[in-house]
């Protein structure tokens, strides 16, 4: 004999899939601010010095270009490994110096080539921009993007 469902049942069926699926959704939700906020963002080395080559970057438009985190342009490189791609992740001296190095060789005026514009920025300013990119490239991104020297 085939059973009838009635519209109590059908009414608890819903109801009851409807709290279990915001429980899910809520615990989810609450996961991810949790991870987002203690486990990937780095957040203790936050310093004065790395918001200040936020701001700069910022400033900049350096995203008009760059990836960073996977998120921008594409027309240059990805720069929140930069550092480790570079092998001066470990050492802010060596990093800014990399980074002053490339930033000065950058040849500007040539046509049909891509290139960087010369923001002839200060030694403050490029100390504040490395540290910057080695704070991003210490953010747990579960490997993303990934660190090949493209």
């Amino acid at each position: 004999m085939r059973e009838v469902m009635t519209k109590s049942m059908t009414r608890n069926i819903f109801y009851g899939g409807s709290l279990f699926f915001i429980v899910i959704f809520l615990g989810l939700t609450f996961h991810s601010h949790n991870y987002i906020t203690t486990v990937s963002t780095n957040a203790e080395k936050l310093t004065d010095s790395v918001a200040d080559g936020k701001r700069l970057w910022e400033r900049h438009a350096c995203i008009n270009c760059h990836t960073i985190l996977g998120e921008g342009a594409y027309f240059a490189p990805e720069v929140a490994n930069v550092m480790t791609r570079w092998g001066v992740q470990d050492d802010p001296e060596a990093a800014f110096e990399t980074l002053k190095g490339w930033m000065e060789s950058q040849p500007t005026g040539i046509e049909g080539r891509r290139q960087m514009p010369q923001f002839n920025l200060t030694d403050t300013e490029i100390r504040n921009l490395a540290d910057f990119l080695i704070w991003t490239g210490n953010i747990n991104s579960q490997n993303w993007p990934p660190n090949d020297a493209g």
